[in-house]
């Protein structure tokens, strides 16, 4: 999983609050298909492509007991054979159309997109091969084995790994019992028969979660047209993401021996859920931290004064239920202690002091400075609208996101760290160490 984009730093004159210049967000609109989607658009007629996407609560978190890993195998299946198309076939009519169907499965998540071409006839023929793989994939059943043995073969090499054992430990140790602490495994994918497919399908691609995200070369009644003909003929019902609160965290610490030359180090807990009123303070601070690169603290203690690091960082991952506040790092096993100490003090004294006045003008203006980069172009536009509405966040989310930033104070830091980020409940996992 990516935990933290790093955008590319241009000028903060050009693009920067400080130079006054106003950041033009997009209008979305808003409204409920007849179908019972949720949809939002975004006209952009910059270009003669159209982006579509239509995320359904049916991430890794909703796998049924017993089954984890039945989300990703229902969605690397859904575009390998539908009525009357088998996947080569699909393949061929997407590519003599110069579309393309992409899309993945997180946590709270899982998305299809389409991007095609915005002239009438080449849409109107790559929606109707998207609208079947989003309403009818047969999950042939020579696929559905020949997925299922590559699936299988992938995580058990991923399992060698020290980057992928620290991973599912972490989350694991974050929430114990809870969906966003399972993971597959071998005998888990090795039990899961096509049916469970088509009743996952069933169950959580339907059109009462379903959210659709148009962006790009056509009009409002246009899109209204398109949400309708993809969604009417879905399932009906539809999952939820994860509800109900968290089970009180404890914090801890794990040592996981392997041969790697490099330790692993991983350190955080259950901090942040979508919309919630501190994202703002917390993505500032978090830059002083970790999240922004070479200027920030970690970095500077950890690579640059005592080389214990290539690299290091910090972000906040926010889902539907609180979502992970992370610091990671690879290191020499025989220095992994001594790193792991500087890393402590270092968010110690974040935690207790905050940043100092140039740090949060700078993190201000990045992060300001840098916001146009993330909406220039329709995929990245379509990316922030769909997250939007899977997640109920405002409409101005985008409009007002600038001035949130800049109203951020040190004391705003302080206080929202310490609601988010308590010493006592920190896990620490740590693969390869001595």
């Amino acid at each position: 999983m990516k935990i933290m984009k790093m955008f590319l730093f241009l000028s903060l004159v050009a693009f920067g609050a400080s130079s006054g210049m106003a950041v033009a967000a997009p209008v979305i609109e808003h409204w409920v298909a007849p179908s019972g989607a949720r949809v939002y658009f975004v006209e952009n007629r910059a270009l003669p492509m159209l982006d579509v996407q239509v995320d359904f609560p049916a991430g890794r978190s909703s796998d049924p007991a017993g089954k984890p890993g039945l989300a990703s195998l229902t969605h690397a299946l859904l575009d390998m054979g539908v009525e009357g198309l088998d996947e080569n076939a699909i393949a061929d009519r997407l590519a003599d159309l110069g579309a393309r169907i992409s899309g993945g499965v997180e946590l709270d998540r899982a998305s299809l997109g389409l991007r095609t071409l915005s002239a009438t006839v080449t849409r109107e023929a790559a929606l109707d091969v998207f609208r079947a793989v989003l309403s009818t994939p047969k999950f042939p059943a020579d696929v559905f084995e020949r997925e299922k043995a590559r699936m299988v073969a992938a995580l058990k090499e991923s399992l060698t790994r020290p980057d992928t054992i620290a991973s599912r430990a972490f989350w694991a140790a974050l929430y114990p019992g809870h969906a966003y602490g399972s993971h597959a495994t071998p005998e888990s994918l090795a039990a899961i028969a096509r049916d469970d497919l088509e009743r996952f399908h069933r169950e959580h691609y339907g059109v009462g979660g379903a959210v659709v995200t148009i962006v790009g070369d056509v009009g409002r009644g246009e899109a209204e047209a398109l949400a309708q003909k993809l969604t009417a003929g879905l399932p009906s019902g539809g999952g939820h993401p994860p509800s109900g609160a968290l089970e009180p965290h404890a914090g801890g610490e794990q040592r996981l021996a392997h041969p790697a030359a490099q330790a692993h180090v991983l350190i955080g807990l259950p901090a942040l859920k979508r919309g919630d009123a501190d994202f703002f303070a917390l993505q500032v601070g978090n830059y002083t931290l970790g999240g922004g690169g070479f200027v920030s603290r970690l970095m500077r203690e950890v690579r640059e004064k005592r080389g214990f690091a290539y690299s290091v960082y910090s972000a906040f991952l926010p889902l539907a239920q609180p979502g992970p506040f992370q610091i990671g790092l690879q290191t020499r096993k025989e220095q992994a202690g001594e790193a792991l100490s500087v890393v402590r003090d270092v968010l110690g004294r974040f935690l207790d002091e905050g940043p100092d006045e140039a740090e949060l003008l700078a993190a201000k203006q990045y992060l300001a400075g840098s916001f146009p980069l993330r909406l220039d172009s329709n995929g990245k536009l379509l990316d922030n609208v769909a997250v939007i509405g899977f997640y109920g966040l405002p409409l101005d989310y985008l409009d007002t996101y600038v001035d949130r930033i800049e109203k951020v104070t040190a004391a705003d830091i302080r206080a929202a760290f310490a609601r988010h980020v308590r010493r006592g409940n920190l896990v620490t996992v740590v693969v390869g160490g001595e």
